[in-house]
């Protein structure tokens, strides 16, 4: 990812596992912070987070065993908002230590580049470093990956008895006012990776993003897409049905509904795309010392199995099952997401450009929070 030249076109998990056994050797153990980074945290007192909604990727139980290890608080940061918002808080506290300010960001792929791009980022190695793949992560620690997930479609049966299974199948008069994105495409990571994969489905390919834009311009025309951003909620009183998530997104929200709404979780059969986000530390950050415990928690054993029990792929996850830690129902869990492909760090900025910058001439709908 951040060495460019490499094509991300993999074919299944087992493609993933192979790629990233070549890139990185071996750790010897799970990882863990020093006693003299955990004193300083501790005595910083506070993390900030920014967008970590608590069913997304299981981040609520990964907060919840943070504080519970370390004795920090942490403060939470606009958990709804998305890549774009978490980059402009940082800009917007740099002469601010206050509560406003985040320390961490948890972004998508093409906002670490653009981030130290734009001096925004604090270097730091986390001691499981060499079992992070090289091709997810800056060589100098500025950003690094740490899960990925594949697009895909969550719907609410007890209102939509007729599932799509493929992106076209969005353009069905069925769906009529039901069809809705997670976030903004003009902001959001995840919105802008959801047109970008439907692209894929509809003569479009990495390359080429343009594609995407045009299928959703006629799910718009044809009345399909409901103009607000979806949400777990949103889905179960059934007024965004047919939710386009990550799949770890999904799955997380049929546990929480527990049959009420029954909702199922299709990959499509065609277009599937795999997301990669990346974690790193503001250059800002009022509290560095619990940015850099909290990227250790993150990336130990115990915080990477953690994600995988909220549907993740975690970036270790190669390492996680070479030296046989994964506990096998949480393996279990993980869908099948064979066919799914990566674009490299080139493309994903390319299409991301095009798919902010085109979205309101192109598609012209004002993706907005539900009042």
């Amino acid at each position: 990812m951040h060495t460019k030249k490499l094509v991300f076109q993999l074919f299944g998990l087992l493609a993933v596992a192979a790629l990233m056994a070549s890139c990185a050797p071996k750790a010897t153990t799970g990882g863990g912070a020093s006693a003299d980074l955990v004193t300083a945290a501790k005595a910083e007192g506070t993390l900030t987070t920014i967008a970590l909604p608590h069913d997304w990727c299981n981040y609520g139980a990964v907060i919840d065993g943070f504080k519970a290890k370390y004795g920090l608080s942490i403060n939470e940061l606009n958990p709804d908002g998305g890549s774009g918002d978490e980059v402009e808080a940082i800009k917007a506290n740099k002469d601010n230590k206050g509560p406003q300010a985040p320390d961490v960001i948890d972004v998508g792929f093409a906002f670490g580049p653009s981030s130290k791009a734009e001096n925004l980022l604090m270097p730091y190695k986390v001691s499981t470093w060499n079992t992070i793949p090289d091709s997810a992560k800056d060589p100098d620690g500025y950003w690094y990956g740490d899960y990925y997930g594949v697009m895909a479609f969550l719907v609410n049966t007890d209102v939509e008895s007729k599932v799509p299974q493929d992106w076209n199948d969005l353009l069905d008069p069925a769906y009529k006012g039901q069809v809705a994105f997670s976030g903004d495409p003009r902001v959001s990571n995840q919105a802008i990776q959801a047109v970008y994969a439907a692209g894929l489905a509809n003569g479009g390919s990495l390359d080429n993003a343009q594609a995407g834009l045009d299928f959703f311009a006629k799910v718009n025309k044809a009345g399909n897409l409901v103009p607000v951003i979806s949400n777990n909620g949103l889905v179960a009183k059934g007024e965004t049905p047919v939710r386009i998530t990550w799949d770890y997104n999904g799955l997380a929200a049929i546990d929480s509904f527990a049959g009420n709404p029954k909702a199922t979780l299709v990959i499509p059969k065609t277009g599937r795309f795999a997301g990669v986000y990346v974690q790193a530390i503001s250059a800002y950050a009022p509290h560095p010392n619990a940015a850099k415990l909290w990227m250790e928690y993150l990336y130990s054993d115990e915080g990477q199995i953690l994600w995988m029990k909220g549907y993740c792929h975690p970036i270790r996850e190669s390492d996680l099952r070479a030296r046989n830690v994964v506990p096998a129902d949480v393996s279990a869990k993980l869908p099948d997401v064979s066919g799914a492909v990566f674009p490299t760090q080139d493309q994903l900025s390319a299409a991301t450009k095009l798919i902010t910058t085109s979205w309101d001439s192109v598609v012209g709908a004002n993706i907005q929070k539900a009042p």
